[in-house]
């Protein structure tokens, strides 16, 4: 017969190896982002006729993180373009939209890349893109931002408001985010190994980088006319 001390030591060690081999949620710490029925608007508001456009640069980028009951994984979808226009410099009075080409993304894992872009979960042949569009950024007490827009991913549009900072200086935006949303909102469903689930949320971060247009070429121009040389007689 097994002695008490001997079955409490046992399931001690059980119980610990079990808790062990969880890996935490890395979306548990992070601002879960609002979802609800995409906006009855077909897009942003009207853009001011005075408003500024700014184009991402290719420093713009979307990182994610994911993670099941043993352990957690990193990606990035690194094919990024879209616009920031800015009315009045202020924030408030911007729209983003971002066009993501979710057949760029990456994983930490060829394996596992190559099962994310298949039919259980992003369906990239038949969803290629994936497209945010913002309908207002409002300013918070602490002096960051909530936007909210409609995101379209794996075929279904839900609307999303999430925390930002944004900040405009000179002729460059940083806009910069960390999140969480539920895939399940976007119907990407697919569950994992009966011992080993995916969890639901995934923790979404981004640093998108925006030039205002034409400000390269006007700084070249400005550049080229101070170093040409002087024509004398």
């Amino acid at each position: 017969m097994t002695s008490r001390p001997l079955l409490t030591a046992i399931l001690t060690l059980t119980l610990g190896a079990g808790l062990a081999a969880c890996a935490a949620d890395p979306a548990a710490d992070a601002p879960a982002a609002e979802v609800g029925e995409a906006s009855a608007a077909a897009g942003s508001p009207s853009a001011d006729a005075a408003a500024t456009t700014y184009a991402l640069t290719e420093a713009s980028e979307i990182e994610w993180t994911a993670s099941k009951v043993t352990r957690s994984h990193d990606g990035t979808f690194p094919d990024v373009e879209g616009t920031i226009s800015l009315a009045d410099g202020t924030p408030e009075s911007s729209s983003v939209e971002v066009t993501i080409d979710t057949t760029t993304l990456t994983s930490d894992t060829d394996r596992l890349t190559t099962h994310l872009k298949s039919a259980d979960f992003f369906d990239v042949e038949q969803y290629p893109e994936a497209h945010f569009r913002s309908t207002s950024v409002t300013r918070r007490d602490d002096g960051t931002y909530t936007i909210t827009g409609d995101l379209r991913m794996h075929g279904v549009t839900r609307q999303v408001s999430f925390p930002a900072t944004i900040d405009v200086e000179g002729d460059t935006i940083h806009t910069q985010a960390e999140f969480s949303i539920n895939r399940f909102d976007w119907e990407i469903d697919y569950k994992g190994a009966a011992d080993d689930l995916i969890r639901d949320e995934v923790l979404l971060r981004f640093v998108l980088i925006a030039e205002r247009e034409g400000a390269a070429g006007a700084e070249m121009a400005e550049e080229t006319a101070g170093s040409a040389p002087t024509e004398t007689l």
